[in-house]
């Protein structure tokens, strides 16, 4: 299925000279979403999975689908003083700035093999914290699964050594 028809490009969002992968034309049609999620579940076939990590907030579309469908446990990423309990941090580089993700310190039990799910690949900068999160945890990085990645911005280089899987290449 070509799921490329179903991703809009918004001109200048957030800021100028940005065009935004709007995926949701893609989740609002139910056969749409339900084939994407499939096929998102298939970079995964044959790999034990303990836990599904998704990342704030557009990785919380697929990441719990993916990871009830897996048998395994969902751990939400989130920005920084947005989760209850005690966490773990790492900053990282934005193209304007820097920011925090965090997650619980109990979210990942040492061994448990880890699948990380967001939205989208551009910098790399979010996935590689993320992945940063999970091995001080001492979870094992399986893959990295993404909606979309912008190979354009080169985000798989600071992703040196994980698998990478996208359903869409920009």
């Amino acid at each position: 299925m070509d799921f490329t028809t179903y991703i809009r490009d918004i001109e200048d969002f957030p800021k100028p000279g940005v065009v935004f992968k709007d995926i949701t034309p893609l989740l609002k049609d139910p056969k749409v979403f339900q084939k994407a999620s499939d096929a998102l579940l298939g970079f995964t076939s044959n790999m034990q999975i303990d836990k599904v990590v998704g990342v704030d907030s557009r990785g919380f579309i697929f990441a719990p689908l993916l990871a009830s469908r897996l048998g395994a446990g969902f751990v939400p990423v989130r920005k920084s003083g947005k989760l209850p309990f005690k966490t773990l941090s790492e900053s990282y580089a934005l193209e304007y700035g820097e920011d925090t993700l965090e997650m619980h310190t109990d979210a990942i039990l040492k061994g448990e093999k880890v699948l990380v799910h967001d939205d989208v690949l551009a910098t790399g900068g979010t996935a590689s914290a993320v992945c940063k999160l999970v091995e001080k945890l001492g979870g094992e990085v399986v893959q990295c699964n993404f909606l979309i990645e912008l190979t354009f911005l080169n985000g798989a280089d600071k992703l040196n050594g994980y698998p990478i899987k996208a359903l869409l290449q920009y």
